[in-house]
């Protein structure tokens, strides 16, 4: 009686993996260039499953790194919540965000975002991150929104407010132009998947803050250095 089986191969990305090393280069490479699963796996000959597991295992790393390398020097730093899934009311944060993911993200001007999943905008959630992220000599600027009263009270003594209620928007350096780029450019990748389930919607979102953030770098490189470093 003969039995069938896939020898482990020799792979320094990934444990006990029955994928030769050019295989899962190739995964990786598909994946850097924002090729969508479906494509890889018709690319690479594996199914869409083997696909899905380990792009998921890449997501994880990813996710991993942004947050090894979200600490913010002093500088000018931007500071906004979105709201991704439905639309949302207009003017309405908080409870108007019932079916929605809720977004707090930071973002250095000249730099880099930071982006993080959180159960609601009060102040008792979002300070607690700003405090952990961004170095109170920081020039911090933000909307009108009220969980951001106080933030002189808690250090930081150069802090700006865009009133968007007063249709004001933008007036020389006081704005959050680059925060809500961000968004933008995030809600339009996350929108090509046609529905993110909510288990796996951190790891997309820290995907796109790793694309943004090394938009300039080899992001196969990038990756490989990490997978080495630490594989799936």
């Amino acid at each position: 009686m003969t039995l069938s089986y896939y020898p482990t191969m020799i792979n320094k990305y990934k444990k006990r993996s029955k994928i030769s090393e050019a295989k899962f280069r190739q995964i990786v490479k598909l994946f850097a260039l924002d090729i969508e699963a479906s494509k890889i796996a018709e690319l690479t000959g594996l199914s869409r499953k083997t696909i899905n597991t380990i792009l998921y295992k890449i997501r994880i790393r990813i996710a991993e790194y942004c947050q090894q390398q979200s600490p913010f020097d002093v500088g000018e730093i931007e500071i906004d919540e979105s709201y991704f899934g439905a639309r949302r009311v207009r003017g309405v944060r908080g409870r108007g965000a019932k079916g929605k993911h809720i977004v707090f993200g930071l973002i250095k001007r000249g730099g880099k975002v930071y982006t993080q999943v959180v159960k609601n905008c009060s102040k008792s959630t979002l300070m607690p991150i700003i405090k952990q992220k961004v170095n109170k000599d920081s020039t911090v600027y933000t909307d009108g929104f009220k969980t951001y009263d106080g933030l002189v009270d808690f250090g930081y003594k150069k802090h700006y407010r865009v009133k968007h209620g007063e249709n004001e928007f933008a007036e020389g350096r006081n704005h959050i132009n680059g925060i809500e780029n961000f968004w933008a450019i995030a809600k339009g990748r996350l929108n090509k998947f046609r529905g993110i389930s909510k288990g796996t919607f951190a790891l997309h979102l820290k995907e796109c803050e790793f694309r943004f953030n090394h938009r300039h770098d080899d992001l196969y490189k990038l990756l490989l250095k990490i997978l080495r470093k630490n594989p799936i």
